[in-house]
């Protein structure tokens, strides 16, 4: 069994000691519970950002795809009848939806509104469109149905003007087509086949979906139209470098869009955010760290005749200093995995209960995620245990400065 070094054994002694240091032996655990505090209230907040991130991820690329493939040239895609194949050929890819874009006015018994229409292809728009494999009601497939074209909207607008499964309405648009007096307003009629619901608001207020032919006949364009194609690719976090390859295979006057590069300003944004939070939030291990000042100084005070006794029957200024610098460097680990345990119990109940409910009509979930990721773990620890490491350079370097016949003198 390994001895237990000299140093190790004296900053045990003098940390955990209670006898004549009372004082000093709760300002050490004040040390250690502020570490503590520090590092799980960066562990649970860190992990409550990368929840929301990942969970506004998922809900824009539910109602997005990873990619869209767009064109130069309006009618690049009516004389390439091969893309979607040479598209879902590509390394990469996995599924690709073509689709059209444009806005329109719905109208029902209850109002007006402008929603953004979206022309897909029933079969293969699940596929690339989670939010169209987890609707409320309806499904993408009712799309085709005989008789009235079928339309899907999102819950807020189908309680903004009173809509249900079943439900008719009128989609106008503005672009219209030439009479005799001059340009009238293009009205089809549809029928609601499906209310879907994402949770952000922007999406299930204002966007609808039709097929690819319903779309050009109230739009007005030709047979093979179409705005681009959406697709998905295995790796979401490499969808710029899939959308590269895309764009090499399908060459000019085609070019491609990822999520990344759709939404860089938002998650910009929420990332400047994060790191903000981490600083903010370093500084209450910071204060611990100073607790950590506090205790060494004391005890160095607390200690002299002793570091002098220990001196004098030979100790080296190094030992002396590494004594103190593990005193330090042992509240912190301390600390650290107090604070691991209080942050990953705390997210664990947050995860496992929900018990924090979220307004669902101001936020996009009604409850408070958590993801805590074992990079951000070991990125708090590190941390933590850096800033503890260097509170005790400075009490350290006075212990080992001590003369052994000054402090001796008096005693």
């Amino acid at each position: 069994m390994p001895q237990m070094s000299f140093e190790l054994f004296v900053a045990l002694r003098y940390l955990f000691s209670r006898r004549k240091q009372t004082f000093i032996y709760i300002i050490s655990l004040m040390s250690i519970l502020g570490v503590a505090l520090g590092v799980g209230a960066l562990v649970v907040v860190l992990g409550v950002y990368n929840g929301l991130t990942t969970d506004m991820r998922d809900k824009i690329l539910g109602a997005n795809a990873h990619a869209i493939v767009m064109s130069y040239l309006p009618s690049a895609f009516e004389n390439d009848d091969g893309l979607l194949d040479r598209v879902r050929a590509v390394k990469g890819v996995t599924g690709a939806t073509p689709f059209i874009y444009t806005e329109v006015m719905l109208s029902a018994g209850n109002g007006v509104k402008g929603v953004v229409l979206r022309g897909i292809d029933p079969e293969s728009g699940p596929h690339v469109l989670s939010m169209l494999r987890q609707m409320r009601t309806g499904s993408a497939a009712d799309l085709q149905k005989e008789g009235t074209p079928g339309l899907i909207i999102g819950e807020e607008l189908a309680k903004r003007l009173g809509l249900a499964e079943g439900s008719r309405v009128n989609l106008l648009s503005p672009s219209g087509q030439k009479t005799a007096s001059g340009y009238a307003p293009r009205i089809r009629p549809f029928e609601v086949v499906g209310i879907f619901k994402t949770g952000m608001f922007e999406y299930d207020s204002s966007l609808a979906f039709v097929s690819l032919g319903a779309a050009r006949d109230v739009l007005g364009l030709p047979e093979k139209y179409l705005s681009g194609v959406e697709l998905t690719v295995d790796d979401l976090f490499k969808a710029d470098q899939t959308s590269t390859r895309v764009a090499t295979e399908l060459g000019s006057p085609f070019y491609v869009r990822s999520w990344m590069e759709m939404n860089a300003n938002l998650f910009a944004a929420l990332k400047l955010e994060k790191i903000g939070m981490f600083i903010l939030l370093t500084m209450v291990v910071l204060i611990g760290s100073f607790s950590i000042v506090t205790t060494l100084v004391m005890l160095v005070m607390e200690k002299t005749r002793d570091i002098a006794i220990m001196m004098s029957m030979g100790a080296t200024r190094g030992m002396i200093r590494r004594i103190f610098m593990l005193q330090g460097s042992i509240i912190g680990v301390v600390g650290t995995l107090l604070g691991y345990a209080f942050g990953l119990s705390l997210g664990w109940l947050l995860k496992r209960y929900q018990f924090i409910k979220l307004p669902e009509n101001v936020y996009t979930l009604d409850h408070l995620p958590i993801s805590i990721t074992v990079t951000d773990v070991l990125i708090v620890g590190a941390s933590a245990m850096l800033l503890c490491f260097l509170a005790t350079l400075y009490p350290a370097r006075q212990a080992a400065r001590l003369e052994p016949a000054e402090a001796l003198r008096y005693e």
